[in-house]
């Protein structure tokens, strides 16, 4: 498959295709679906990691019918999968022959309940959906012995009322009854693309009973069986990145455009994509996220529970993990100061035909490192363990100098200081010192946002050489899985690269490193008891 000049024999095959006026040749493609929780692309690559055209769609994230909840219709994600599939083909005049096969990564955690058809009986669950069961029975035999001791009850009965499988078995029971399969996002479209019940097993990042350590569905005797009420046929079958899944029906190639018959190859959940794409697998890189959920993932080949009780995730590139520390509302905080606060950068931005961002950055900019001594915490929705159910976010340090610019540096300074101590678990639970950062996700287009990344961690802050990291992780999935290229280290280095590098600010550095260890450090401990007060108070959070 190699030449002698130590490139795959594909690379000499003569094709062309016509992209804005542009002739490209001597290429193969790889058309990757990203189904986030604000849009859905299709993004069409090269071997060599370009994004040579995207079809985007943006979605209305959830909808609510009560406080709390967050549903979709699943039919509204397939209709948007084949809109950004049209508009990508509006973009680029190519052979669509010269596609070798296709992938898909998704949102984490959206549940579907379909029927035998593979037919929506409710609406998808959402990972930002709060409602919770109710735990009724406890563990039985040795597990709930086990759990006790190590006192990890709490934990335990935490994943269960977060369930939304349970929720549903407990309150539209009728509808459980006629479940036949539980399907997150990605085997509903899987499903949708190829006509099988099939996912690949990274994407399995969801209160299912899945064996993290073992990466497959939990082993009969495992106590996940007893705190759901799945049954094991009622599950997907998993497949590893890179292995197939099926191949494009005629009704998909109907509805998308992509060719009937065209291999459909599993790639990971969208944020071990990002990682893969970002190119930062190496165990001394760490990879930050700043996307709807802010994460910091490194990859090993081993597993490593950065939070004890808390598994690492799948890494896109197969038997292997990605340690993940979460900020679970991550820049939904920025997005919220942007619809709150933001209005006229917004208009401004419209109406000088830039980018909201770069308003945005000169908002940041015109405040010093440190925000004048705002500190922002941004525990905005409570974790697992760490910080605790009570927690919530707060902002201190108010005085009559601070602006709303002030207010808008903090949350991204309060991000990179959660992010950074997140680091420093990892690093002290894995022996592993972290040496470089790749940042991705919405806020990686921020130039400030990368410096005070840079400034806070006190390392290169390196941006991918493209947005579309997610998209770009599953494309590689895609080409290793085809034999395109003959592992991922050969996929990466030529796939991936470093953009820009944000170096450290000497003078802002001193700053911050005074206010993270003085401060930031000391932030939940001391209000944690308040917070517990409120929550005792008020009955928030549940």
């Amino acid at each position: 498959m190699q030449s002698g000049s130590g490139f795959p024999e594909w690379i000499r095959n003569t094709a062309r295709i016509y992209r804005k006026g542009c002739v490209l040749s001597d290429k193969n493609y790889l058309l990757a679906i990203d189904n986030g929780t604000q849009s859905i692309r299709a993004l069409l690559f090269d071997l060599q990691g370009n994004l040579l055209a995207k079809g985007k769609v943006e979605l209305e994230a959830y909808y609510s019918k009560q406080p709390g909840w967050a549903e979709q219709d699943p039919e509204y994600y397939w209709a948007s999968l084949g809109e950004a599939c049209a508009q990508l083909w509006q973009q680029v005049d190519i052979d669509r022959s010269l596609i070798r096969g296709v992938s898909l990564t998704t949102q984490r955690g959206t549940l579907i309940n379909v029927d035998a058809h593979g037919q929506p009986l409710r609406p998808a669950m959402l990972w930002l959906d709060q409602r919770q069961a109710e735990v009724r029975e406890p563990i039985k035999g040795p597990w709930g012995w086990l759990f006790k001791i190590v006192r990890a009850q709490a934990t335990v009965d935490y994943f269960r009322a977060q369930a939304e499988v349970n929720w549903i078995a407990q309150n539209q029971p009728d509808i459980w009854a006629a479940t036949h399969k539980v399907l997150l996002l990605s085997g509903f479209l899987t499903h949708r693309l190829c006509g099988q019940f099939v996912d690949s097993l990274t994407s399995c990042v969801a209160y299912l009973p899945f064996d993290y350590k073992r990466l497959q569905w939990a082993k009969p005797g495992d106590w996940k069986w007893q705190a759901l009420p799945v049954r094991r046929e009622q599950l997907s079958e998993l497949r590893k990145p890179g292995e197939l899944l099926g191949h494009i029906t005629a009704a998909a190639s109907r509805h998308t455009g992509i060719p009937e018959g065209l291999p459909l190859i599993a790639a990971g959940a969208d944020k071990a994509c990002e990682v893969l794409g970002a190119g930062g697998v190496a165990t001394s890189t760490a990879c930050l996220s700043y996307g709807t959920t802010a994460t910091i993932n490194t990859t090993r080949s081993t597993y490593l529970e950065t939070i004890p009780l808390i598994p690492p995730y799948p890494s896109a590139i197969p038997d292997h993990f990605n340690t993940e520390v979460m900020i679970y509302r991550g820049f939904w905080m920025v997005s919220w100061f942007k619809k709150e606060f933001g209005l006229r950068e917004m208009q401004r931005a419209k109406e000088l035909g830039v980018e909201p961002e770069a308003l945005f950055d000169e908002l940041v900019n015109s405040v010093p490192a440190g925000s004048m001594g705002l500190m922002l915490q941004p525990y905005w929705s409570p974790g697992i363990r760490e910080p605790g159910l009570e927690a919530k976010g707060s902002i201190i340090g108010f005085g009559d100098v601070h602006t709303r610019a002030h207010i808008y540096r903090a949350i991204l300074e309060g991000l990179a200081y959660a992010l950074r101590q997140g680091k420093e678990k990892i690093e002290q639970r894995s022996g592993t010192r972290i040496t470089r950062l790749r940042v991705s996700g919405g806020g990686s287009q921020s130039d400030a946002a990368m410096q005070l990344t840079a400034d806070i961690f006190g390392l290169p802050a390196e941006r991918p050489h493209l947005y579309e990291t997610s998209g770009l992780g599953a494309a590689i999935n895609c080409a290793v899985g085809l034999g395109l290229y003959p592992d991922y280290p050969t996929a990466i280095a030529a796939m991936t690269r470093v953009g820009q590098v944000f170096t450290p600010n000497p003078e802002a550095q001193r700053t911050y490193e005074q206010l993270y260890t003085q401060v930031y450090q000391r932030m939940y401990k001391q209000l944690k008891p308040l917070y517990q007060a409120i929550r005792k108070i008020t009955g928030y959070p549940a």
